[in-house]
């Protein structure tokens, strides 16, 4: 499929989602919101690993497109936030890893979509923030309770009462990004991360990421009998079988997904 405003791009079961607008920063409206939908439901099992960034040097997402959001109403604006929830909700749900390769400004929505996916890696030159404040609104992509989750209430509330932006090594500190590289290093960098992801079993990566992902929003007693049932199913796949089987002869899996 052709898009306008995304570029998506495989290397076997990598692939690449590069979001490019480049006169508007990268900015999602509700176009590129579309695309990027599309774009998640048209990937199949051969994708283990997806990487998202941004086209440019200057803008992972430099936020929601304010040109297109100051002349929608109200019944408009829950319309586009749902359109933004679903994006969101798509990259949690998928199978594959999903990792941010965060370039450049990630503000706003585009720090939203950063923070639906499973690892975020910035470059140094990056900025991140949720200044929606600033302009009389709030997150409207799941950014406050997103962000509260991964670096606690009290830090979320300053970071999003006061409208500001962060720099990389700031964000690295308050637990918001993993890694941060010199700007040349960020893909190779993701592209590395992904390659250790590869070795293990497909399956197994999905089951997990569904455990963690469904069980931090339910108490430890039902996340941990998610646990139990996520990990008893495993087991009678024929990953399960070659898994085991390669460490008692001393040699690498083959897995298959299977």
């Amino acid at each position: 499929m052709a898009y306008e405003n995304i570029r998506l791009e495989s290397q076997g079961p990598v692939t690449t989602l590069t979001i490019d607008r480049p006169k508007a920063l990268n900015a999602l409206n509700s176009k590129t919101l579309q695309e990027i939908e599309s774009a998640l439901q048209s990937l199949t099992s051969e994708t283990r690993v997806l990487i998202l960034t941004g086209g440019g040097e200057k803008s992972f997402v430099a936020g929601a497109d304010i040109a297109e959001m100051s002349a929608i109403s109200a019944s408009q604006a829950r319309e586009f936030a749902a359109l933004g929830h679903r994006v969101m909700a798509a990259l949690e749900s998928l199978p594959c890893v999903t990792i941010a390769a965060v370039n450049g400004f990630a503000l706003g929505g585009g720090c939203e979509l950063a923070l639906g996916c499973d690892l975020i890696y910035a470059s140094e030159k990056a900025k991140l923030g949720l200044p929606e404040v600033s302009l009389g609104v709030i997150p409207g992509f799941g950014g406050t309770q997103r962000l509260a989750r991964l670096v606690g209430k009290m830090r979320a509330k300053e970071l999003i009462f006061t409208g500001g932006h962060i720099p990389a090594a700031q964000a690295k500190e308050y637990g918001l990004v993993l890694e941060v590289l010199p700007p040349e290093q960020l893909m190779e960098h993701c592209r590395t991360v992904a390659t250790k992801m590869l070795k293990n079993g497909p399956l197994a990566i999905s089951q997990a990421k569904r455990v963690i992902e469904f069980g931090a929003d339910q108490d430890l007693r039902a996340a941990n009998e998610l646990e139990r049932q996520g990990f008893a199913a495993l087991f009678g796949s024929e990953d399960q079988r070659e898994g085991m089987k390669a460490f008692l002869e001393k040699r690498a899996a083959a897995f298959t997904g299977k």
